[in-house]
Formats: C-alpha cells, structure tokens, sequence
C-alpha cells in the first residue's frame, strides 16, 4: 500500500510537469525537405512493390495550403502494396507526411505516457505470428562492436527475420562499471564477462576489427588476426551488409597532452584493469626493497588519478578498499607511505551529481582509516581546478608548475571517437551529415530513429559514437547505449519503411496497417497522436551510480524530468531522488546484479563479493 501511495504521488508529480521538444536545424532541414520522386525501393525483403509519386490534383490543393501555412513543409504521398498475412489479395494506402505531422511525432512524447510504454514493454508479448515469405533471402546486419548498445540489440533483434553478423575483435560483452572493482580483485574479470554467442546463440560472429566502411557499395573493410602455433599473421578480407549497425563505443583521449599515452593506465577493458591491478601490487612489492629511502617509497606508493568522473571516483574508491580490508594483511609496514590523489581539471568532482552528493562522496573518500597497529590513515587526497601538461615517467606535471611524484597513474578524462569513426565521417562528408557536425562534433548525427544522416537509411549508430540530432546531446554512458541498442534491435524488428526516399531520410511508416501491435506500441502511438509513423527513441533518465567506498554508495534517481529551452523564460529542474550510504549501496549493487547480461554473471559477482568478504582479495601478479 505503501509503495501504491508513492507510485500515486511522482505519477501526479509526474503530470504536473510539461515537456518540450528538441529539434535541430540540421534534422528539421533535411525532413522537411522536397522528396518526390519515382521508383523508390524498400527495405522489407516481403514488400512487394513500392512507389512515391506526386500527388493527384485534390492532394495537391491541399499541400499548397499546408505550404501557405508554413512554406518550408513538404506533402509526400506513399502508397504501398504488401501481402496481407493470410491472402495474396493487393492492399493500397496512402499516406501523406507534412512538416507538421513530423514536427508533432519527434516531439518527446509525454513523460507519464513515457512512463507506462516502457513499463508496458516489459510486459511479455502476445502479438501474432508475422508472415514472412519462404522464399526469400533474410536480409544481412552487420554488427560492429560488443558493448553495451551492441548487447542489447542482439537480445532484441529477430533473428528469424534477420540474418545477424557480430564482428570485433573482442569475443565477449564486458560489464564496465565493475571493471574498477576488477582491477583491485574485488571481482574476478570472468565474472563480468559474456561471450558473444551466449547473448544470442542465432548471430555469426567474426573476429577481426573494422578498418573502413563504403556506403555506396555497403562494404565493409576488416582485417584480422590469424595465428597457427606461435606465428600470427594479419588477413584482411570484405563483407557486405543490408543495413550496418555502428557500435564500435569511444575511446579515451588524451586530449594532446604530452606522455600520457606512455606512462598512464587506462579503464576502458578487460585487459587495463587486469594491467592496473598487477601495476599496483608491483607498486606495493617495489615499495618493499631493502635501502629505499621514505622519500622513495612515498612515490612507489603514490598513486595519481586523473579524472574525477565516476570511473576516476570508483577506482579510487575500491583502492582505498584494498588499502584499509587487505592493506594491512599484506603490507602493514607499507601503508603509511600511500598516498592517493584525484585530480580534476573542473572546480568540483562528479559532475552529474546533485551538491549534496558531491559533498558525501568527499566525506567518503577522504576519510580517516584507523587500523591496528598502523598510525591513523588518510591517504585520499582531492585536487580540483588543476590541469595537466604533461605526464614523465615519474612526475604529473601541472600548467601552474607545480609536479606531483607517482608511481601509477590512470587516465580518466575522457573520451574520443575511434579512426573508424572518423573515417566514415569523412565518407559522409558530402551529406546532410556535414551541416549536423555543427551540434555533433565529431561523432556520427542520427536521426529519431538512430539513422546515420547521409547514409540512406542503411547504416545505423548508437552508443559513445553517435549523437541524436533532434534532441539535448546524450551522455556518453552505458544507459545510454544500451536504451539505444534496445530500441533499435526491436525497431528492426517490426515492419517499417526505412530507407531514405530521393536521399531523403522521412519518418519510418508501417507499411501494414493490420500488422498487430504491442501495448507499448499503442502507447507510444496514442501519445504521439499517430499510429502509422514510427515511435522515436526517447532516453528515459533513471539516475546514476558511484560507489564512494566502505559500504558506501550514491544513487541519484531521477523521478521526472526537467525542461524548457535554452534562454527560454520558463525552464524547471528534473526532480530527483538522493540516495546516499548503507541504503545507496544496497540500490547500487542490485540494480547492477539485476542489469547482468545473464543469471549466471549475476550468481558469479554475488560469489565474488561473498569471497573477498571471508577471504580477501587475491594479490597474485598474473
């Protein structure tokens, strides 16, 4: 009853809350644009047959009006003819697409209807069987990537109806909040893990990296290693796709600052964590040579973290675990000499995090250690407003001057597009895509839809490497990816007219109006006011986590969200929920046995936690 009560109330807060919709210039450019034209072809591998034409002498008295209304608008009429499931009877519609008709279905849909859609998702499905033809040939995705917007859409797509090829050079889908507890020994790296092929046993996986993507020919480039006993030699070979799924993620930049590629670990994958833990047991075992004077240990022990984001602030978080549960198990005499310090170029640390929060998660951080027989411990030491200029193999140097002794540091400040990412960008150069650079700065503009501007219709992106041009550019994280991919896989799923008409890309339209739908779908129809277009993607913000150490965590819950525009007059802040200590621990770490690609990685990370607890954590340099 309680919990019915509290539902109650955020729906009614809720409902008091407006929404806006975003929408670009460089998207509202190339929709609303002219796109008649003639033999257009379509992406189902059952349509039939498919045509845009001009419209009749009636159609078109009414698209001069609308155009008198707002001239930039534009009346496109598709008619389709597609096999109804169970005659071979022609079924003709016709459909007309304004300006203000795409205006009305990528606005955010409202937040309560929002609410129930996704809610009703996850809802099993009872739609019919779809009618595919035998004889046809399943059209090819490619899949570049295993992250998270790449894991999520394999467990959604319909293999049935798709044939579905995974390539990248990593095997396995990586759980990377926990990689900062991997990387002390607070969980096992295999427990994080999930091999490609067991999050969908129906996909073809290729080992081997992308290098070059050709949307006119839709060719991939790849190269791969092959090895036989101890030789490797690299093959490259080519691969054509149907429609390519781009989820190749970001990778860390440096941002051209001198030596950090050398001398800084990274926490990006599995094989950096493994590197940082066995770098900081050799910090520990070098600090403990005979005739190393104070001043030398102190800098064996020092431990530099650039970033304090949530990778920064969880890593040093699990350290400072290590130092007071197992520090003094194995290194008792050592610990005096540790130190550790954040450092941030902003004025203040974890960024999307509410003041309040901030302010416990340096209370945490900056605590206290008291254990036997070791002198009173606070290690943990944060430096904000400080920006790094260069990085040796002992020292952090600062533009104030100032130089900080080390003896492991780790990057964290942020992240870059990937040379692939590039390189398709400049493959699009010549598109719709190159005016989009304006807001996407350097990764890919998709569409509502998540469809590549300038690429037809046929290549999709998601996750650290796209950037929606019709709504507030997304954060580069795993909830984000992973909203994404889901979306699209079931997107893919269902039966709509995808491809770009006359280099156009229009809003998707079902091309059966009989075919059956899911509660969510009619949901999501009823808010947009429209049941033949399409849904959007839409981010639903659920909050953030950070572990800050001891038991101790932070969850921010986002319970409605906030709006307004730019400059404008009216804008209201997101209404969230503050979680901190023993009661953000408990959320943190079941919202992220729950968010586990699989019961058998959850039951693994539970054992881990419950080993590290009896016995502590391993020490071993592997």
């Amino acid at each position: 009853m309680k919990f019915a009560r509290v539902a109650a109330i955020l729906l009614a807060l809720s409902l008091a809350s407006p929404t806006s919709a975003f929408t670009t210039p460089a998207y509202r450019t190339q929709i609303t644009a002219s796109a008649t034209g003639n033999n257009y072809r379509s992406y189902s591998t059952y349509l039939k047959e498919s045509t845009v034409e001009e419209d009749n002498a009636e159609d078109t008295a009414v698209e001069e009006k609308t155009q008198e209304q707002q001239p930039a608008a534009a009346a496109v009429v598709v008619e389709s003819s597609i096999p109804p499931p169970t005659t071979t009877t022609k079924r003709t519609t016709t459909t007309k697409i304004t300006a203000d008709r795409i205006e009305k279905a990528t606005k955010e849909r409202p937040y309560p209807l929002f609410l129930a859609e996704k809610a009703a998702s996850i809802l099993p499905s009872f739609k019919s069987e779809e009618y595919y033809p035998t004889n046809t040939q399943k059209e090819r995705i490619i899949v570049l990537g295993t992250g998270w917007g790449a894991a999520s859409f394999l467990k959604s797509i319909d293999c049935n109806k798709y044939d579905v090829t995974v390539i990248s050079p990593r095997n396995y889908f990586v759980f990377t909040p926990m990689l900062a507890g991997a990387s002390v020994g607070t969980v096992e790296f295999r427990s994080i893990t999930e091999p490609v092929r067991e999050i969908n046993s129906k996909v073809r996986y290729l080992e081997a990296a992308a290098t070059e993507v050709d949307p006119k020919t839709n060719t991939l480039s790849c190269v791969s290693i092959v090895c036989e006993g101890n030789s490797c030699e690299t093959e490259e070979f080519e691969i054509n796709y149907d429609r390519l799924v781009f989820s190749v993620g970001a990778q860390t930049t440096t941002f051209g600052t001198p030596g950090v590629e050398e001398y800084c670990n990274y926490l990006k994958q599995v094989g950096d964590a493994q590197q940082i833990k066995n770098a900081i047991v050799n910090c520990f075992e070098s600090a403990g040579l005979p005739d190393l004077t104070e001043e030398e240990k102190i800098k064996e022990l020092s431990f530099v973290i650039i970033g304090a984001g949530p990778t920064g602030i969880e890593f040093a978080a699990e350290l400072l675990d290590f130092i007071e549960e197992n520090g003094a198990r194995f290194y008792k005499e050592l610990l005096p000499y540790v130190r550790i310090k954040i450092v941030e170029a902003a004025p203040s640390i974890l960024r999307p995090f509410e003041d309040g929060m901030k302010e416990e998660a340096i209370r945490k951080l900056t605590r206290k250690i008291e254990l036997e027989g070791v002198p009173t411990l606070q290690p943990l030491e944060i430096l904000t407003n400080k920006l790094v200029s260069e990085v040796s193999g002992n020292y952090v140097y600062f533009k104030d001057g100032e130089k900080i002794p080390y003896g492991m540091s780790l990057w964290a400040a942020g992240i870059g597009q990937l040379p692939i990412t590039t390189h398709l960008l400049d493959t699009l150069g010549e598109t719709e895509q190159k005016d989009a650079q304006d807001f996407a700065r350097g990764r890919l503009a998709v569409d509502p839809w998540l469809r590549v501007i300038g690429g037809d219709g046929k290549i999709f992106a998601l996750g650290d490497c796209s950037c929606v041009s019709s709504a507030p550019m997304l954060p580069a994280t795993a909830q984000v990816a992973a909203q994404q991919g889901e979306f699209l896989g079931d997107f893919l799923s269902k039966d709509y007219c995808i491809d770009a008409m006359d280099d156009k890309l229009l809003p998707p339209l079902g091309m059966n109006a009989d075919q059956s739908k899911t509660l969510a779908d009619k949901i999501a129809s009823f808010a947009m006011g429209d049941d033949e277009i399409a849904p959007p993607f839409q981010y639903l913000d659920l909050g953030i986590l950070a572990y800050t150490g001891k038991g101790s965590a932070l969850a921010q819950v986002q319970i409605a969200p906030g709006g307004g525009m730019p400059g404008a007059t009216e804008n209201w802040d997101p209404v969230r929920l503050q979680i901190k200590g023993k009661l953000g621990f408990g959320l943190w770490r079941s919202i992220y046995l729950l968010k586990m690609t699989s019961p058998k990685n959850a039951v693994l990370v539970a054992l881990d936690w419950i080993k590290v607890k009896l016995f502590g954590r391993d020490i071993s340099i592997l």
